[in-house]
């Protein structure tokens, strides 16, 4: 007898006979084989090994094979399998060979959602500047104090507080008038009039921006009244907001609105309030709600300042203080991590200078084209609130690979958006740098994928079910759209995880 062989291996050999059948079961094929003992026996001895010995030698070399590989599951196979609902489109791009690695009816038009704000972003960087920033001054033009803004986008009542101060200590005294200038951009009612009015991310727009043109309320039952509270809210700053009023009602509608004598009144179904809550509403009076918070902050510093009134033009004025926001790429970079709509809005229409949103979404539009891309793109807006915005996958992807690369884009989107969507048991292979775009029924993702290889892969993947987004337009977490949409993301991520195992 040779050495002594392995424990396992010794009590395989050592069954009763009716196991002599047994032996090496992968074979080189991967599928299962019977060799009798006399076969393996007679090839022993040519080779001059015992029984147990050749035995033991082919049943090692047979355990220290891996089993085989289980297959990465297709494109087709796992949209197939999540069994959503409606259209699923996609493209995969390899930037760095300038090649298509695989699209499923890519070349389909579809709403782009907040994946939209992606394009905003490299338009704006290209037109004004990673360094451009938004300046809001105050002005004096004879006994009159002019809050000037430059459409800020992220202008805060922090950012007023900070400019009182200044001012105050200018040693200025109390001006006979008061005024709020917002003409740096245009006027509109309302950035997306589809929307329900009450909706925080559907506020008015013009050159006076502050808190995202956001109102914060709060109520408590005190008995059989609700104690209301209206809060031009900030980190440091939550000044009341004189110039907007709620209350409850009794109504069918759960929020009403109208503008009245100088105030913007709110009402509030009375049965739909409990105990006490709290939502941010949207101010439709940007002007007189800055100069209203302004005077409430000079006030507690010791400035007087009478009551605000709008000025549609700006007079000749000397410059007293003024207050910068951050530089252009970094309001880029917090618009696409919290997808502020207004922010998109705000910097389309700069970057355009045009009248109107409509026509600010055409001058996109043109730059798109001047980028020598497709004509897969309708704009109708910038934050991709509209739903006559359409973009294709494949039209998105090569915008990714191009322009999006050239501007560092993947440095400004945020990093695995989709985490938390997964099961544990679900592999997470890839790196994702990538824009959401979510809408009733409408799921969105687009962005890179980073393989463990290294490669870099940009990717679109547009989910819409239109007859149910059509139908539900506007409305605030219709039936069956949280389901729909933890579906679609779970796709997404398994559909990137498939794209980075097969072409990582």
């Amino acid at each position: 007898m040779g050495a002594a062989q392995p424990a396992d291996v010794a009590a395989f050999l050592d069954d009763d006979p009716a196991g002599a059948e047994r032996a090496d079961r992968q074979g080189r094929d991967g599928k299962v084989s019977l060799i009798s003992r006399r076969a393996v026996l007679t090839a022993a001895l040519a080779a001059g090994l015992t029984g147990r010995q050749a035995l033991a030698r082919d049943m090692a070399l047979g355990l220290a094979q891996r089993p085989p590989v289980k297959p990465v599951p297709g494109s087709a196979s796992l949209i197939a399998r999540a069994d959503l609902s409606g259209q699923v489109c996609y493209a995969v791009f390899d930037p760095s060979a300038g090649a298509m690695l695989e699209d499923g009816a890519g070349s389909a038009s579809l709403a782009p959602a907040s994946t939209l704000k992606m394009v905003t972003a490299l338009y704006a960087l290209d037109r004004l500047g990673p360094s451009h920033r938004f300046r809001t001054r105050i002005l004096r033009a004879g006994d009159m104090l002019v809050l000037a803004g430059a459409g800020d986008p992220v202008l805060s009542s922090d950012d007023l507080a900070d400019l009182a101060a200044k001012l105050v200590d200018t040693g200025q005294g109390s001006p006979k008038r008061f005024a709020i200038w917002g003409g740096a951009l245009p006027r509109i009612e309302e950035i997306a009039p589809p929307q329900a009015d009450h909706l925080a991310y559907n506020p008015a727009l013009s050159g006076m921006i502050l808190n995202f043109n956001r109102v914060h309320l709060g109520w408590r039952r005190g008995g059989d009244s609700y104690e209301v509270s209206l809060e031009a809210r900030a980190a440091r700053n939550s000044p009341r907001a004189y110039t907007i009023t709620a209350h409850p009602a009794a109504q069918q509608d759960l929020f009403g609105y109208r503008f009245d004598d100088g105030r913007e009144v709110w009402t509030v179904s009375r049965s739909a309030m409990g105990r006490a809550g709290s939502r941010w509403l949207p101010v439709r009076q940007p002007e007189l709600y800055a100069g209203d918070v302004f005077q409430t902050l000079c006030r507690a510093k010791g400035l007087v300042l009478p009551a605000p009134e709008v000025i549609d033009s700006l007079p000749a004025a000397e410059e007293l203080v003024s207050h910068e926001s951050p530089p252009l790429s970094r309001v880029v970079e917090e618009m696409l991590y919290y997808s502020t709509n207004l922010t998109a809005e705000v910097i389309g229409l700069h970057a355009s200078g045009a009248p109107d949103l409509t026509a600010s979404a055409a001058k996109m539009r043109e730059w798109v084209a001047a980028q020598g891309l497709s004509d897969d793109f309708s704009f109708a807006d910038h934050s991709g609130l509209s739903a006559e915005s359409r973009v294709s996958a494949v039209a998105m992807v090569r915008l990714l690979a191009g322009p999006g690369l050239e501007a560092g884009l993947p440095d400004l989107l945020k990093h695995n958006p989709l985490a938390g969507v997964a099961d544990d048991d679900t592999p997470h292979r890839a790196e994702v740098f990538a824009k959401t775009g979510t809408l009733n029924f409408v799921s969105n993702l687009a962005g890179y994928a980073i393989a463990p290889s290294g490669r870099r892969l940009a990717f679109a993947t547009l989910c819409s079910d239109g007859p149910r987004h059509a139908a539900t337009r506007g409305q605030e977490m219709p039936a069956g759209v949280s389901s729909w949409t933890r579906r679609a993301k779970r796709l997404q991520h398994e559909l990137i995880e498939s794209w980075v195992a097969r072409f990582g």
